[in-house]
Formats: structure tokens, C-alpha cells, sequence
């Protein structure tokens, strides 16, 4: 393992502490200098899979060694940007194919940013060739995918951090220290999960030819290849199941797996959905644009709503989950929480904490989502620590593939109009094989799915 040693002294952040980063600037306590440069390769480089690098870089001296992407203007921009924030001055070698870059070179640590149909591929390549891996969610789009990278993760003793930074949010993590631990909600028995963004892109673009600059084959990897008509990039892709899990596999993932690390839940006993195209259906696209599923614990039914029409329920919280007890009712969301409770007892709120003064360059950088890189940055760090310390990260690989297998397997129950019951250690749908048939989607040749067995 990598000699990683903290500037001045060592510290360890646990699953479930949290270190705001302007008190670890105060103390000296975040990853500066190394006694060996951690290296590093980022593996898409388009908006997030930059912005993720880019907060890395902000909390660490990191050598950026490497990176691809199958966009040669995507990759242009990313290594001037980067060659601009390191310290070194030096650009990282560019690449267009991820295995070449593995081949070419020893990483501590690669970041991948690419779509979601190429997430398990590339994570289990990049854990074989010896790094660690911050892996952007959904994790896959089967649940055996999943599964496969959490076996590899474990048999290579990689620290794999899945991008579900909710659980490195600041007032998130607040809330659940002096709400939910604290008890103040008392006997929790019902949760509404819900996102009402009108993110669903529906287009009729004309077939045109791929151009010069993007591989589109490459683009297209193990997925399904379809006609290609226009730049996937930007959400185009997101909007066809074929390279995603659809707006529950995306945001209700998020907000599910917030809520199993607040109440610290596991594999639900049974899951269920129902949904469909209902209203937009002039489009292209293949992904729901409403969905209801619900996931079923002992005394528990963790509900998850989206619509991608009409009004939010409740304006300021389009994208949230609402956590009930007998004692009150706990409101969150990116942006803030809200806890009221029944009776006497004080209403508590807190907002999202920006870090602005710190970290001044956050204010010029494009697209950049202010209320997130906190979260990004804490995240990074936390991974950091996991690798030094010999300890899983608060977002482990195996949190990343519960939350992400739940919801493809809301995805399978609306497809399949039935309940499912899976059991993860047999790696079935109980009494249901065609839906456990649908747990593992053919991969486009040569393209291999990495669970075999």
C-alpha cells in the first residue's frame, strides 16, 4: 500500500464523523503533502468527472498522471484545466481508450465520471490494475454488475467510494446526529422520497454523422448501439434506459441511499413499483416520467415518488425525503432540513454550508453546483482516510450497490407489473425467474459482463 501520511498529524474520520473543511484547514489536518505523490487518472471528462477531479485537487497535492475520455474536445479542455491547478504545471497525458491508460500506467487512485453503462466495467478494470477507485453513482445498470464490483473491491482490498456525497453533506449529517440519533423523532415508521425536476429530456433529433472528434463506437462500449443522433453528452444519454436505470436509478438512488444511512437500513424485505410514460410521450426517450416505488422494511415503507411534469408537492423541497415518527417529522434535501416536532418541543433547521471564502475558485469555475462541492471535497477526503487507515469509506462500494440494485430492481417490478423479493446472497429473485433473468443485461460483443458465474 501507498505510504500516504497526513501533514503534521494523523487523524481518522469514521463512517459517521464529519470534519467540516474549514476546521481542517484551521488544524492543519487535510491530505497537502504526501510522502509519495498520489497518482491519479480520471476516466471520463466531461462535466462531473472534472468537477470531481478538480475538488480533489482542491483538498490534495495530487499528481493527475492521466486522462480519458472518448471526446477528444472534452479531453483538450480537461488537460489544459488541469495543467493549469497543478502545482507542477504539467499536463497529464491524454488518452481516448481507459485500457490503454491502465496498461500505461501505475494508479493510486482513478476517479470515474463517465456514463452510467460503463461504470462497472471500468471500476473493476481499474481496481484489477491496482488503484482505488471514486466511482460517480449509479453504481451499474444490473444488479449483478454491482455485485461483481463489490466481489472484486473486496478480493483486491480496494477502497472503492461510490458518489453518493449526502452522506459527507454537512447539515445532512447534522441532522443526523441531533435529530435521528438523538431519538427526537421517536418510533419511525413511514418515509416519502421524491424528485419533481423536469430533467427528462424528450427530443425527436434528426440521424446525423457521428463526427470527428468522438469515438462513438467507444462511446457506446457494452451498451446497446443506438442510431446516433446528436451528442450524448450534456443528459441526452440519461434520457434512454439502455445506458442508465432511468430518474429513480439516478435521483431516487440519492435520496435512498440518504435515507438508509439515516435509519441505517440494509436490503429491503420486498420491492415493489408502478409507473410508466404517462404524459410525455411525443419523444424519443425510453426512461419513465412517472414513477411510484416502494421499498418495504419490518414496520417501514420507504416510498419513492418522481414526476417530470406538473407542479412539486411542496415547492421548496422538489428533490427531498421526508422522514415520519411518532415524535415528529424530519424534511431534507440538498439545500437544507427541517425538523417539526409534535407538541412541545423546538423546531430545528439548518441550511447548507457553502464554502465560498474558502475555496474562492469554486465561484469561476462553469456549472459548477456551489452547495455540492462541500460535500465532493469531505467525500474525497473521507476516501483519503479509508486508504490510509486500512478502513471501508462511508459511501463503501457495498452501500453503493444496495442503493443502486434496489432501485434497478424498481425498474424490474414496474417492467414485470409484480412485487420482487431478492435474495442477495443467492443472487435471485425468489419464486420469479424471468425477473431474476433480468438481473444481468446482455453485453454488446466483444464487450464481456464482468459477473460470468
Amino acid at each position: 500500500m501507498v505510504d500516504y501520511t497526513l501533514n503534521r498529524r494523523n487523524f481518522i474520520l469514521g463512517a459517521s464523523a464529519f470534519v467540516t473543511l474549514s476546521a481542517l484547514e484551521a488544524k492543519g489536518l487535510y491530505f497537502e503533502r504526501l510522502s509519495k505523490n498520489i497518482k491519479v487518472g480520471l476516466i471520463g471528462a466531461g462535466w462531473y468527472g472534472k468537477s470531481d477531479l478538480f475538488r480533489l485537487m482542491q483538498v490534495c497535492d495530487v499528481d493527475v498522471v492521466a486522462i480519458c475520455d472518448v471526446d477528444s474536445r472534452h479531453l483538450q479542455e480537461a488537460g489544459r484545466m488541469v495543467g493549469e491547478r497543478q502545482r507542477s504545471g504539467q499536463i497529464p497525458k491524454l488518452y481516448k481508450d481507459y485500457r490503454k491508460m491502465l496498461a500505461d500506467h501505475q494508479f493510486d487512485l482513478i476517479l470515474i465520471g463517465t456514463p452510467d453503462h460503463w461504470h462497472a466495467r471500468q471500476a473493476i478494470d481499474a481496481i484489477r490494475s491496482g488503484a482505488h477507485v471514486y466511482l460517480q453513482k449509479p453504481v451499474s445498470v444490473d444488479v449483478l454488475e454491482g455485485e461483481a464490483i463489490l466481489r472484486y473491491a473486496r478480493k483486491y482490498n480496494k477502497k472503492v467510494q461510490v458518489g453518493t456525497q449526502r452522506r459527507s453533506t454537512a447539515h445532512l449529517i447534522d441532522a443526523k446526529k441531533q435529530i435521528i440519533d438523538q431519538g427526537l423523532l421517536g418510533k419511525i415508521s413511514h418515509v416519502e422520497m421524491c424528485c419533481y425536476y423536469h430533467m427528462r429530456k424528450n427530443g425527436n433529433p434528426a440521424l446525423e454523422p457521428v463526427p470527428d472528434f468522438l469515438d462513438y463506437e467507444l462511446w457506446t462500449g457494452p451498451a446497446p448501439l443506438r442510431p446516433y443522433d446528436g451528442l450524448p453528452h450534456g443528459g441526452w444519454w440519461r434520457t434512454f434506459m439502455e445506458y442508465g436505470n432511468g430518474i429513480t436509478g439516478d435521483m431516487g438512488m440519492h435520496m435512498f441511499d440518504t435515507v438508509r444511512w439515516l435509519l441505517q437500513l440494509k436490503w429491503p424485505k420486498k420491492i415493489s413499483a408502478t409507473g410508466g410514460i404517462y404524459v410525455q410521450k411525443e419523444g424519443k426517450s425510453t426512461i419513465a416520467d412517472t414513477q411510484t416505488a416502494v421499498f418495504e422494511y419490518d414496520e417501514l415503507n420507504c416510498i419513492w415518488q418522481h414526476r417530470t411534469w406538473g407542479n412539486p408537492v411542496d415547492p421548496e423541497y422538489p428533490w427531498a425525503f421526508i422522514i415520519y415518527g411518532d415524535k415528529g417529522t424530519l424534511k431534507g434535501s440538498v439545500m437544507k432540513y427541517e425538523f417539526t416536532p409534535i407538541g412541545k418541543g423546538t423546531p430545528i433547521k439548518k441550511d447548507v454550508v457553502y464554502e465560498k471564502d474558502k475555496f474562492p475558485a469554486d465561484l469561476e469555475e462553469p456549472k459548477i453546483e456551489l452547495h455540492t462541492a462541500p460535500a465532493t471535497r469531505q467525500h474525497l477526503l473521507d476516501l483519503l482516510s479509508a486508504i490510509e487507515h486500512d478502513r471501508l469509506p462511508v459511501a463503501d462500494i457495498e452501500e453503493g450497490y444496495i442503493s443502486t440494485a434496489c432501485c434497478i430492481l424498481a425498474n424490474i417490478s414496474m417492467q414485470l407489473n409484480r412485487p420482487l423479493k431478492y435474495d442477495p446472497l443467492k443472487k435471485i429473485c425468489t419464486d420469479d425467474p424471468e425477473a431474476t433473468k433480468l438481473l444481468k443485461r446482455p453485453y454488446r460483443m466483444p464487450w464481456q459482463h464482468p459477473y460470468l458465474s
